[in-house]
């Protein structure tokens, strides 16, 4: 049975964490990333206070947010590290595969990321490829549902927002965002939803082709209409929908996804060789 700990296990990420791993074949210690509050140890999920001494003897660590460095130094085992500001130094989670031979340490990869490299293995005679990415808040975090909550309340009270833990006003407000460099034709617009990412791509034919449906690989499911944000935040499973011209020459694919449940939990339990 694999041993590993979770450090940063009240956040949402790491409930989601802890939850997902215990049904697993995995032994998982919850770990906060100091001294724990008082709700934190009348909570739900039984956290206990990160030290050195209960590290000893584990395979693995997780992090879900920053400990104290020193707790990790000379830790002999693997270390998975999935905040949302990684360090910036190790290697991403290969797109496929288990953990890679000889490498101590992987960082987590961008949602989106994974979606944009599946692409080729969804469609066939796939040629150029643009459209939006609808964004939830999830992607950060606790500090994102939270910074919606605060915000909505705030507006809904006739007050201004306080725009600390989001960095930008959400609450009922859609927001386009500039594509950043090498983003190509892909328009981000980050959305007053907490869970479930959309990714809306109008896509054309390759010169002489016709785009066809692939059988779509383990955690890519096809759906008879466009998943909502609804949809595909229960999901674990990427939500795919294709709406294909009458000549096949152009069509438009909307994939749905969560940006934990479906970009972190499951490419964690593939390199960690908890997959069913």
């Amino acid at each position: 049975m694999l041993k590993l700990a979770v450090i940063g296990a009240q956040t949402l990420l790491g409930r989601e964490l802890v939850s997902a791993l215990e049904a697993r074949d995995a032994s998982v210690l919850p770990l906060s990333i100091g001294a724990l509050t008082v709700e934190e140890e009348v909570g739900d999920l039984v956290v206990f206070a990160p030290s050195r001494l209960l590290l000893e003897g584990l395979d693995a660590v997780i992090l879900a947010d920053t400990p104290d460095p020193a707790l990790l130094e000379g830790f002999p085992g693997r270390i998975l590290d999935l905040r949302s500001e990684p360090e910036p130094r190790i290697d991403p989670i290969p797109l496929a595969g288990p953990w890679p031979k000889g490498t101590k340490s992987l960082k987590a990869r961008p949602a989106l990321e994974q979606v944009l490299a599946l692409l080729p293995s969804l469609i066939e005679g796939l040629g150029e490829v643009g459209g939006t990415h609808l964004r939830s808040v999830a992607w950060l975090g606790d500090r994102g549902l939270d910074g919606l909550v605060e915000q909505t309340l705030a507006v809904l009270n006739g007050e201004d927002p306080d725009l600390a833990k989001l960095g930008y006003r959400q609450a009922f407000e859609v927001v386009p965002v500039t594509p950043a460099a090498g983003k190509g034709r892909l328009m981000e617009v980050r959305v007053p939803s907490f869970h479930g990412d959309l990714l809306i791509l109008q896509i054309r034919a390759q010169e002489g082709r016709s785009l066809v449906k692939k059988e779509v690989p383990a955690g890519v499911v096809w759906v008879e209409a466009a998943p909502s944000s609804r949809d595909v935040a229960v999901s674990a499973d990427l939500l795919a929908h294709l709406d294909l011209t009458g000549d096949a020459k152009a069509a438009v694919l909307t994939l749905g996804f969560d940006p934990v449940l479906w970009g972190t939990l499951r490419p964690t339990m593939r390199v960690l060789g908890l997959m069913d």
